[in-house]
């Protein structure tokens, strides 16, 4: 695990029985070209994070995932084949709400300093309801087991959402606005050092990847998403409150 995929897991789970999530567990190897809304936020050519594009120039990733300055790549799954063009500046908009204790509200948005020429994702509707057990994929260049190295080629794992009130058995203090899919009681999902990726249902980006146990490919604890059907309004509003530190 890279310097600072170290700082992004330590700082969460000093102060609770969380990881930041985001490494694919148990999954494989995504082909050539597909998914392209798939974004690496970057910190001096590190990746820290996952996200995803939802306009031409805006991607979506979460709020902890705010650590100095950033930058996103796109246009390429394989992190060792990065060429300049595909590199953007990017202006942070943290959600004014977000807690770094709870973890609650983990939803920032990036824009980019150009346009890109991918196609975006869709977003689902506010007034979708995700069912319990609906087949979903997640994404990332995170590692493929607990606590082991990032990937430079992107990697992705099959998982279903999970009753909210399960959830809520596992996680006491889960956060509201939040979906739960992977993990418990599998051994599939993601795990500490890459968040910000989209957990993707019937072909819409529908969450953010956001935290999940320390262990990560034991299945004890559902896996945490933002809900993004309850942040649409902030999403598409250019005058949107950002936090700021």
């Amino acid at each position: 695990m890279n310097r600072l995929h170290k700082l992004l897991f330590i700082v969460l789970a000093c102060s609770a029985q969380q990881a930041l999530g985001g490494t694919i567990i148990n999954g494989r190897e995504v082909p050539p070209n597909s998914l392209p809304y798939m974004a690496s936020v970057q910190h001096n050519g590190e990746h820290i994070c996952g996200g995803f594009l939802i306009k031409k120039d805006i991607v979506l990733t979460a709020a902890h995932c705010d650590i100095k300055e950033l930058t996103v790549v796109l246009g390429t799954n394989d992190l060792r084949k990065v060429k300049k063009t595909m590199r953007y500046h990017v202006k942070k908009c943290k959600h004014a709400d977000f807690d770094n204790s709870s973890l609650a509200n983990d939803i920032m948005t990036l824009k980019l300093s150009s346009p890109s020429q991918i196609e975006p994702i869709q977003l689902p509707n506010g007034k979708m309801k995700i069912k319990n057990n609906t087949p979903c994929r997640v994404a990332g260049w995170g590692s493929i087991m607990s606590g082991g190295p990032g990937v430079e080629k992107l990697r992705d794992v099959d998982v279903a959402t999970i009753d909210r009130r399960i959830c809520k058995q596992r996680w006491a203090t889960l956060p509201a606005k939040t979906i739960c899919a992977g993990g418990y009681p599998t051994n599939k999902g993601f795990c500490q050092g890459d968040s910000g990726g989209p957990l993707v249902c019937n072909t819409m980006a529908v969450g953010i990847v956001s935290y999940t146990g320390n262990t990560c490919d034991y299945p004890h604890l559902p896996n945490v998403y933002t809900d993004i059907t309850k942040f649409l309004p902030w999403i598409n509003d250019p005058k949107a409150k950002c936090k700021i530190a």
